[in-house]
């Protein structure tokens, strides 16, 4: 669920629709970088109230460092906001080859990746949970088909394999070469308007301002613009957008090669050499939780944590955290072995907060992640997991992990699933996020995040429920930061309370995934509103204030019945 690809798949959806709707082109009012962090009373979008809760509730308070692991694709720890804020295993002397705090993981200093090799390699690509279970039942059964019993669950979750697989392997072929079509008719578009204008990228505002008599440049403008236009992003640069739109085409040529192609080659097992099927083989990785791949994570990392009021780039929600880099999640779909031994190692080196933006449709060992959440539970450790981006609805539809476990269990309390919402002038909901009356707590701001990215002290937007899911995490750590001694139960409890509805007059949205229809924005999760910073800490000070009365109460009962006595 990497929010980079979420836009891409959510690109090449909005080409495909451009193909045929013709809607009319309106510049949006322009919205701050860090909507995100304001609120709709003063600034008249569906931020958090962060910046209001620094100047109004905070003002002058001792807050306490709290740790937060991001469970990801890896971080820029060279980035000018997110140096100072990284954590610094102190028991472990650097670049010593040593385990020093036996933990069985050697240097790691800012964390640890699951995806590495001895060799300092690390995974950059793997394919997807749904293939990799699919040819797995084909090297047990060969022809699952008719080697399984029609009424087994087995059989069931075979037919299940074969529609996410099979089927969109064959639809994908007409799909790509499609988009090869449309690929080529953006690269003439390109062309035109780059000459026109004598500049190698542009916005749909600079698009809209053109006017000539070259019929081919206002053929061009009115296509792209088009383009923009269904994306529902301001601000977007052409390249942004070409970007995803061919990230998109390369995940949509492995789909429809796979039509015709054998198991994929299975790349981790080179280069990580684990035992994938053994939970116990669990020493292995390295210490580099940078490499070459951390777009997601490090703007995942931003979100949360970048260095507050430095001069410089943005401002994270937490102004007292420490980011721990826990590197599982590749260009792929994660491994649970991997998500489990990354929750553990967060719990274990002393994280309070996990954000897990990622997910997937199936998962083969889920009872391996089930005890990690179990752990994180009895440690309580609060864990933040993003809905997902498919515009689905997840009490019908499975995204995984989750807090139901598979032994029937009693469902997990320190764990909070997050949807995306928009800032409230270009959207409301996120046509992409995924909702579910039972399976979704809350949603947070989503739409258009700007954060930290790698590549020298960059910055850029991003979108996904991958960016609201450290949204709330932030919050949730900005809330422990002055009320340290909550539980992870009553955390959740005080963001879920706390959460609102939406500020304005009208409550129905688009429901994600089904175009224009409307629903009320209180059926799309569980507490029917967006989390609120400054609500939180305010019902944490609340909270917090009753249990000192109550203590004061009782020591005065106390005292009174030790003069009596």
């Amino acid at each position: 669920m990497k929010s980079n690809r979420a836009m891409a798949v959510m690109a090449g959806g909005v080409l495909m629709a451009a193909l045929t709707a013709n809607p009319t082109y309106a510049q949006s009012t322009a919205t701050p970088r860090n909507w995100h962090l304001l609120n709709y009373a003063q600034d008249s979008v569906y931020g958090t109230g962060v910046e209001k809760a620094y100047a109004e509730l905070l003002k002058g308070k001792k807050s306490s460092p709290i740790l937060v692991a991001v469970i990801d694709s890896g971080i820029d720890t060279l980035h000018e906001d997110l140096k100072s804020i990284l954590w610094v295993n102190p028991k472990e002397i650097p670049g010593n080859g040593i385990d020093d705090d036996k933990n069985g993981y050697i240097d790691d200093i800012h964390g640890w990746n699951f995806l590495g090799g001895k060799d300092g390699r690390s995974v950059k690509e793997d394919s997807d949970e749904a293939t990799r279970e699919y040819y797995r039942y084909k090297s047990l059964y060969g022809n699952p088909d008719s080697a399984l019993d029609k009424q087994s669950k087995e059989y069931s979750y075979w037919q299940r394999l074969q529609g996410k697989v099979s089927k969109p392997s064959g639809e994908s072929k007409v799909t790509y070469k499609t988009m090869l079509k449309l690929q080529e008719s953006l690269r003439k578009c390109e062309a035109l308007i780059t000459g026109y204008l004598h500049q190698n990228d542009f916005n749909a505002a600079k698009l809209d301002s053109i006017q000539t008599a070259d019929a081919d440049v206002m053929v061009a403008k009115k296509f792209l613009l088009r383009i923009f236009q269904n994306t529902g992003e301001e601000n977007l640069n052409y390249s942004e957008l070409k970007s995803e739109f061919d990230e998109y085409l390369a995940e949509l040529k492995k789909k429809a090669d796979m039509a015709d192609s054998e198991a994929p080659v299975d790349k981790r097992a080179d280069i990580v050499g684990d035992n994938v099927n053994d939970i116990n083989d669990k020493y292995y990785g390295n210490n580099d939780v940078m490499g070459q791949f951390g777009f997601h994570g490090t703007h995942v990392s931003g979100i949360i944590a970048a260095a507050r009021n430095n001069g410089v780039g943005i401002d994270g929600i937490n102004d007292n955290v420490r980011i721990m880099m826990v590197k599982a999640v590749p260009d792929g779909d994660e491994r649970d072995k991997d998500v489990a031994l990354a929750i553990r190692y967060a719990v274990d080196n002393g994280a309070r907060v996990v954000n897990m933006s990622f997910g997937k449709g199936f998962s083969p060992h889920k009872d391996w992640v089930d005890a990690a959440v179990k752990y994180a539970e009895e440690k309580g450790v609060l864990l933040v997991h993003a809905a997902g981006n498919d515009g689905n609805d997840n009490d019908v539809v499975d995204n995984f992990p989750n807090p139901d476990f598979a032994d029937h269990s009693p469902r997990a309390n320190n764990y909070i699933t997050v949807g995306a919402s928009a800032n409230g002038k270009t959207g409301k909901v996120a046509s992409f996020s995924n909702y579910g009356k039972k399976n979704v707590d809350l949603f947070a701001p989503g739409v258009q995040i700007y954060s930290t990215v790698p590549g020298g002290n960059k910055y850029g937007n991003a979108s996904g429920t991958s960016m609201a899911a450290p949204v709330v995490a932030g919050v949730a750590a900005l809330v422990l930061s002055y009320h340290p001694d909550l539980t992870a139960q009553q955390l959740k409890y005080i963001l879920m309370k706390s959460a609102t509805p939406l500020p304005d007059s009208t409550k129905d949205v688009n429901k994600p995934g089904a175009g224009d229809v409307k629903v009320p924005f209180a059926d799309l999760s569980i507490s029917g509103g967006l989390v609120n910073a400054y609500d939180a800490l305010k019902l944490a000070d609340s909270i917090e204030a009753n249990k000192d009365h109550k203590s004061k109460k009782k020591k005065k009962v106390k005292m009174e019945s030790v003069k009596k006595g």
